[in-house]
């Protein structure tokens, strides 16, 4: 369990690294960008959100948790690499 929620706090700080630095640049971005943006920003909300429930079950299915947890993460990383290399 342990190794899970450190995985998740790993993951966690480098997705709100990378999206305090996008959300920085943000205001030279096009608009087509910014509503790519919104779009990423709906499916963080949607990550936090999910994670901080599906931790409170952690004990019960920590393997499906973690694969959850890893597809979400994974598709904000794509995310926020299409913003930044278009930036």
């Amino acid at each position: 369990m342990s190794t899970i929620k450190q995985e998740y706090n790993e993951l966690v700080k480098n997705l709100e690294t990378q999206r305090d630095e996008i959300n920085v640049q943000m205001h030279l971005a096009k608009a087509e960008l910014r509503d790519e943006w919104q779009g990423i920003e709906k499916k963080w909300q949607h990550f936090k959100a999910k994670s901080d429930r599906v931790l409170k079950q952690a004990d019960s299915s920590a393997e499906e948790i973690g694969e959850t947890l890893h597809e979400l993460g994974q598709e904000l990383k794509q995310g926020y690499k299409r913003i930044k290399d278009l930036l």
